[in-house]
């Protein structure tokens, strides 16, 4: 079982290292999240620092996932600490919204690195951060999600599962970690206002 919530820039800042180790697994699983292999650990906590102030700002929403307690043997293990009661423990998963910041645009927002360790996939993990994410999205009146995703990865299963409308692909868009260019396939999803009927 995993608790999903999200985090402040404070928080952040103290779960940069265990946020950074998260990315570079996912980097070396061979997921385009944006970066090369291989990733040094203090680049990737480093990256996630340098969210805070956007984080900070409400620019960014930022979530993550822990493990329950007595699943999580790695807690005694970690080596930071932030200003949170999860300080110290294994992060599982993480995503992120970026509402988007134009007057006409209020509307929108863009999610983006969702990503779940390579030790806690198989679980749902990934639609339990996405759920958490629309439900927040539907909260602030954002009616419109887009994002992208490398052409037919794993991560198309799931945004098919999940609802969201495939809008198109663009050749050659970004390298895998290993530096080999592959299509994007960007998709949208719809949200329902709160309040209203499901569909």
């Amino acid at each position: 079982m995993y608790t999903v919530r999200p985090v402040t820039a404070e928080e952040l800042l103290g779960a940069a290292e265990r946020l950074g180790g998260l990315l570079a697994d996912t980097v070396d699983g061979g997921a385009s999240v944006g970066f090369l292999a291989p990733l040094d650990p203090g680049a990737a906590a480093d990256w996630w620092r340098a969210l805070a102030p956007d984080v900070g700002a409400g620019r960014l929403l930022l979530w993550v996932a822990y493990p329950e307690p007595d699943a999580d043997a790695d807690a005694d293990a970690a080596t930071d600490s932030g200003g949170d009661g999860d300080a110290g423990r294994r992060i599982a998963g993480t995503v992120q919204l970026r509402p988007a910041s134009t007057a006409n645009g209020r509307h929108r927002a863009e999610v983006a690195k969702l990503m779940v360790h390579r030790a806690d996939r198989g679980h749902g993990l990934a639609g339990r951060l996405l759920a958490a994410l629309e439900e927040e999205a539907v909260g602030r009146g954002i009616r419109t999600l887009v994002l992208d995703t490398e052409t037919d990865s794993p991560a198309e299963r799931l945004y098919a599962a999940a609802g969201w409308t495939r809008v198109g692909t663009v050749p050659d868009f970004a390298t895998d970690p290993a530096g080999v260019p592959h299509a994007t396939t960007v998709y949208y999803k719809a949200l329902r206002a709160a309040g209203s009927p499901g569909r």
